[in-house]
């Protein structure tokens, strides 16, 4: 790949880490395409959003910006920066500015993961209590990640990184996808976000669609291959 090859930054979604995108690192760097994978901090959408933003704005050269689930509501506001040169949205939210995850999702049936959250108290510096959300770990392995093995999906439902619950009602400040081309991978078996949720915010924003037809909401780590596809994709459009 040239220099002028963009740094693809692979950012994960909730209830995950970075370890998620293992499959699709390993992809990506057999065809020497540089590649980040930080660690969402998962604690709102404008905050997460600006970590993410100021993480780019720092690597040298283009970004091509992926996010999963909830990572894709953070690369729709960060994909603001500009070095972001494409977006690829992995079973995400494709948010419209000033719109929320919960005002998208609620125009559609709810999923299994809706009734499947358990709530946890964490301290804040000014005052109350706030709330953070995991899977109940019964429910991970049907809800989350029904196509991974059962040994993989127990080590995940007892590693899942927490979301704050305050995330699900904040809205994008603004919609990268409106200036930057975009991608979107729909996982058709998905029982996080709703398969039609991912449609119709993919064709809202105009992306290139690709379905991946039995893949649950873990599809990095199920369908590695078929994700880098998709990466790959954007890369070779925007170098």
């Amino acid at each position: 790949m040239s220099t002028s090859t963009p740094t693809v930054v692979l950012v994960h979604g909730a209830f995950a880490d970075a370890s998620s995108w293992s499959g699709v690192v390993a992809e990506l760097q057999g065809d020497g395409i540089p590649v980040v994978a930080p660690a969402n901090p998962l604690r709102g959408l404008a905050s997460d959003a600006a970590y993410l933003a100021s993480m780019a704005a720092q690597i040298e050269g283009p970004v091509v910006l992926v996010g999963h689930s909830y990572g894709g509501a953070l690369i729709t506001v960060a994909g603001m920066t500009e070095n972001v040169v494409g977006l690829v949205y992995v079973a995400a939210y494709v948010l419209e500015e000033g719109e929320s995850m919960a005002q998208l999702q609620g125009r559609f049936p709810d999923t299994p993961l809706v009734g499947s959250l358990k709530q946890w108290d964490y301290p804040v510096a000014d005052g109350d209590p706030a709330v953070e959300l995991t899977i109940v770990r019964e429910a991970f392995p049907s809800v989350f990640a029904a196509d991974v093995p059962p040994d993989v999906t127990k080590v995940l439902a007892v590693s899942q990184r927490p979301l704050a619950a305050s995330a699900f009602s904040e809205t994008a400040s603004a919609a990268a996808w409106k200036t930057k081309p975009s991608w979107a991978l729909v996982a058709g078996a998905d029982r996080g976000i709703d398969p039609e949720v991912q449609r119709f915010a993919a064709k809202r924003a105009g992306a290139t669609i690709v379905e991946v037809e039995a893949a649950s909401h873990a599809v990095a780590l199920s369908q590695p291959k078929e994700v880098a596809d998709l990466i790959r994709d954007a890369v070779r459009a925007t170098s």
